[in-house]
């Protein structure tokens, strides 16, 4: 008899960890897994790509009153008598609009408002995976019926006090909590310290043949450039800094260097950002290319991959970076070194724009050094599928 298998994520855009539950499912034995799919929001590129048999549930009816209008919301609720909604909706936007809050407090502050309006689900499941931190982390613990449950981290999780004491409670509800790295598992276990029987580690999974397919699927670029191609893929957000990248850009077409740097990604920044580039002029230099469900022949057509994040779990777009030989910059973040190796796959740096530039700088005027990081990414192992086999044991 095939185990009953219910995943929930945020959605399925193409962030890192979106990117791996993608890889996951294309890798499970469908055999022995009936798989479900709960998304909180829809419509993320990476839903093209979904195999076949995954089923995709449909939305949660809370979050399709969520993308209602204003005037929609409060028509529907008044027509349906559904005022505890509109008060969850209204209670989480203010809260919001006042304070600038972390992601961590963000999520706490939905769930706080909107958690007791939000559905159950009635299907039974052997095992329930949230597979992010969070509201998915909240939902799985408090509106699933399964035998086991697992709770994915794939950021460095550290919270303030009253975020500690909110959450705990929920992953108390399960028997694993799963990091993607030793860094992260590190950090949680500073937040949580009496989970260390519960905690442990399955790297994110990446698979480098079909990376290297999708790929050669289809052109990159298109713009007939002819000079270096820089290439950041990550969410416009201020974990990705962007803010870093701008003005180490600033500091490469100061010194005439011939160049773009393109952004593969959407998200909170993006005014800001744009804003940024027209008022330094960058135009020419920096360009956001949105959202693209297959970012592999981008990756194959640049020159180096440069990540500025403040802080990540993994750092999977790195991993995709090394996946088809490109010489890496980034910034020395807490997971860093669970896959950079200095001056072998790439440069690591010091967390702002000039060592950025400085790196940057290093493998565009050092060609024995780029050859050399190429030459060791070619003979690097690829992928790690095999954590896979992590996977299948953890859910027995």
């Amino acid at each position: 008899m095939k185990q009953k298998v219910l995943f929930t994520i945020d959605s399925l855009h193409c962030a890192g960890a979106e990117k791996s539950l993608t890889t996951l499912l294309s890798l499970i034995d469908y055999t022995k897994f009936d798989v479900d799919l709960q998304l909180l929001g829809y419509g993320g590129a990476l839903e093209k790509i979904l195999p076949k048999a995954v089923n995709l549930l449909p939305p949660l009816e809370y979050t399709q009153f969520a993308n209602l209008s204003i005037k929609q919301a409060i028509i529907q609720s008044l027509s349906k008598l559904q005022i505890n909604e509109i008060r969850a909706r209204v209670k989480y936007s203010r809260k919001i609009r006042k304070e600038n809050l972390s992601n961590a407090q963000k999520a706490r502050v939905f769930w706080e408002a909107a958690g007791n309006t939000i559905e159950e689900n009635r299907k039974h499941y052997d095992v329930a995976i949230a597979y992010a931190q969070g509201v998915p982390t909240f939902y799985v613990a408090d509106k699933i019926n399964a035998t086991n449950k697992y709770a994915w981290v794939n950021v460095s999780y550290r919270l303030n006090e009253e975020d500690r004491k909110f959450q705990e409670k929920f992953y108390d509800q399960y028997d694993k909590i799963v990091a993607v790295s030793e860094s992260t598992q590190t950090i949680l276990l500073e937040t949580f310290p009496n989970y260390g029987d519960k905690v442990e580690v399955i790297y994110d999974i990446n698979d480098a043949k079909l990376i290297s397919e999708m790929a050669e699927l289809e052109e990159g670029f298109n713009d007939n450039f002819d000079g270096i191609r820089i290439l950041t893929v990550g969410r416009l957000a201020n974990q990705k800094g962007y803010d870093i990248a701008l003005r180490a850009c600033e500091r490469l077409k100061e010194q005439g260097v011939k160049f773009r740097w393109y952004a593969l990604g959407k998200g909170p920044l993006q005014d800001e950002i744009e804003t940024y580039i027209i008022e330094h002029k960058l135009e020419d230099y920096f360009k956001l290319l949105g959202v693209k469900a297959n970012p592999y022949p981008y990756f194959k057509a640049c020159d180096i991959y440069v990540q500025t994040s403040r802080f990540e779990g993994f750092g999977i777009a790195i991993a995709e970076a090394r996946m088809l030989n490109k010489p890496v910059v980034t910034t020395r973040f807490d997971a860093v070194y669970s896959q950079m190796i200095e001056g072998q796959n790439g440069l690591v740096v010091d967390m702002n724009d000039e060592s950025v530039y400085k790196g940057i700088i290093q493998l565009i005027n050092n060609q024995q050094l780029y050859e050399h990081i190429v030459a060791y990414l070619k003979q690097e192992k690829k992928g790690n599928a095999e954590e896979l086999q992590k996977f299948y044991k953890l859910i027995g």
